[in-house]
């Protein structure tokens, strides 16, 4: 057997061994399982459940140097990490973010590309992890199924990762609608704070995608049920508690911004907060194991710290700050996504999660796929096999967006091709022309077929961007800037657009919330993630459109105002045919049918 020698670690390992490496911490010979795994193009449950993981203790130590006291288990594969053990501060290593282009049905593999990267890096002698949101319940029984990575570059437990895993979106949940009972009962209770029933804007949640919960009626049937009002339910994903979970630093932040939230208006039309109510301490106490991230593995036994969910349509779409500062100073290289096209996610990682947390990436690669593409050109999903040259040239206008889009950032991106078998040289070679046309740097990769090796070259490349000079990384907006403008900052810059529309309720919330002294907080814009416009239905890379603005939400607690756009829902809907139909146990009591 041929040998390499790990630059972060005196041992000598498999050069075979795809991501089986070891760190500076502990130096392990590890033998590689990819040769027991089932063929590429099986199930992934069926892939994922052919490794058997090493328990989480041996992770911790062998590849992040932590002690068993500072692990919190969940079981012999999955823990919480007790930041109070956890030394954060003394160094931080180097920050990969991976977005991708506009998504479509034939996918892009953001996920699977984040993972399969970290094994390459780590199979190329680089000590690195990888920082992911944790999968909600909505997509999983609606259209997406898992959400765990695909192939062989996958986040093992991957059952549990992608149901319920170690409670965290329960916790919020349960948080969450404390306070919306605790609302309903200062009212019934004689109102001391002289709420206004109809000025109250927190609504309630669940993690699961139920349309008829969208607007509801609450305190129905006289005087012991409460004071009759309207709500409505969003998806858990879409909580301010999710998004301040995220952006939190340690509890007593978590408690601050917590006690910030903006629960309504009075009847003299003044803010009424959490903190008024005094709900803020029960919040957090249901907060306080889930504040802590959560540790799993790859296939590989890489280290995966799994932490947060906001989705990139409807919120900020990035993983706890606490999670991927964790990793930072216990990984000399960290990898971590945004959610959806970068117009989405890696704006809102910057603008938003950067711009408060001072963490910056150092490198980024943008996703792409020759059949997405082909899809953005017009091709419809039953023919995407069928070799197009013209489709991707045209499909690859919105690449191109993206391209220039992220060099608006300070950041000129990899392209990862995330390559199929049916992916012909021609189409390739259209791709690349483009990519490097704009001095963006490109490499194919084939991690879902062959794990970490089939990211190899992409490692290789994100390794030279690393060990180049530091990006000088750019906020979009400046703060000072009123909010409409940020909006349409964002909206022409980087969508294309021409202009944006304020419906009648949107601008008077516009001016309530610049009123009210929160003009200079940064804005999260909600609107489909399928298009740069509002519409759905525009693919490529669509200009001189108008961006509709139907609703404006201050999260004070979070530290941003959320730009409702278009039709999107902050409480998806279930699909025609719900992934949840092909779910269940087989005989022997095994989950059949989460991919």
């Amino acid at each position: 057997m041929s040998l390499v020698r790990c630059s972060h670690s005196r041992a000598t390992i498999p050069a075979s061994a795809a991501g089986m490496v070891n760190n500076k911490h502990n130096a392990v010979l590890v033998e590689t399982t990819m040769t027991t795994l089932p063929p590429p193009g099986s199930p992934d449950i069926d892939i994922a459940r052919a490794v058997k993981p090493w328990p989480i203790f041996e992770v911790a130590q062998r590849k992040l140097g932590i002690a068993h006291h500072a692990l919190i288990p969940y079981g012999h594969y999955k823990a919480k990490l007790d930041l109070a053990q956890i030394e954060t501060k003394t160094k931080l290593g180097k920050l990969v973010l991976v977005t991708a282009i506009t998504p479509t049905p034939a996918g892009e593999g953001k996920t699977t590309t984040s993972i399969g990267l970290t094994d390459a890096l780590n199979a190329i002698g680089i000590n690195a992890s990888v920082c992911l949101r944790e999968p909600s319940l909505g997509p999983c029984f609606g259209v997406k199924g898992g959400a765990a990575g695909g192939g062989r570059a996958q986040a093992i437990p991957m059952e549990d990762l992608n149901l319920h895993f170690n409670g965290d979106f329960h916790a919020i949940t349960s948080a969450h609608n404390l306070l919306a009972a605790l609302i309903d009962n200062h009212i019934h209770w004689g109102n001391e704070l002289n709420l206004d029933p109809r000025r109250i804007t927190w609504r309630r949640v669940m993690d699961m995608n139920d349309r008829a919960l969208r607007n509801t009626l609450v305190g129905l049937g006289g005087p012991a049920h409460g004071q009759p009002r309207e709500s409505g339910f969003d998806i858990t994903v879409a909580s301010e508690i999710m998004a301040i979970l995220c952006l939190a630093e340690d509890r007593k932040d978590l408690q601050k911004r917590l006690g910030n939230i903006i629960i309504g208006r009075n009847r003299d039309n003044q803010p009424v907060t959490a903190r008024e109510l005094g709900a803020e301490g029960a919040m957090t106490v249901l907060l306080k194991e889930a504040i802590q991230p959560n540790l799993i593995q790859t296939l590989e036994h890489n280290p995966a710290l799994i932490h947060g969910g906001p989705f990139a349509n409807i919120a900020h779409g990035c993983n706890s700050v606490m999670a991927t500062r964790t990793a930072m100073a216990l990984s000399d290289v960290v990898v971590t996504e945004a959610g959806f096209g970068a117009d989405l996610g890696a704006e809102k990682f910057i603008d938003i999660k950067c711009r408060m947390s001072g963490l910056m990436p150092d490198a980024v690669v943008l996703v792409c796929t020759v059949r997405a593409l082909k899809m953005q050109g017009g091709v419809p999903k039953a023919d995407l096999d069928a070799i197009n040259v013209e489709a991707v040239i045209e499909g690859s206008s919105n690449l191109s967006r993206h391209i220039k889009n992220l060099q608006q950032f300070g950041l000129t991106p990899l392209v990862a091709i995330n390559r199929f078998p049916t992916d012909d040289d021609k189409e390739l070679a259209a791709i690349k022309e483009v990519c490097l046309s704009l001095g963006a740097p490109i490499e194919e990769a084939q991690h879902w077929a062959e794990g970490g090796l089939g990211a190899k070259a992409v490692a290789e490349g994100v390794k030279a961007m690393l060990d180049g000079e530091k990006p000088d990384v750019k906020f979009l907006y400046d703060n000072a800037l009123p909010i409409d403008d940020k909006i349409r900052t964002v909206a022409t810059k980087l969508y294309g657009a021409s202009d944006v529309q304020f419906n009648i309720a949107a601008q008077k919330q516009l001016d309530e919330i610049q009123a009210l002294g929160f003009g200079d907080l940064p804005i999260c814009i909600a609107k489909t993630p399928y298009s740069f416009s509002a519409d759905p239905t525009l693919l490529g890379a669509p200009s001189d459109h108008v961006l509709p603005v139907r609703e404006l939400r201050l999260m004070a607690g979070a530290g941003f105002v959320v730009a409702i756009c278009g039709d999107v829902m902050t409480m998806p809907g279930l699909p025609r045919k719900p992934a949840a139909l092909s779910i269940s146990l087989d005989e022997n009591g095994e989950i059949v049918g989460l991919f």
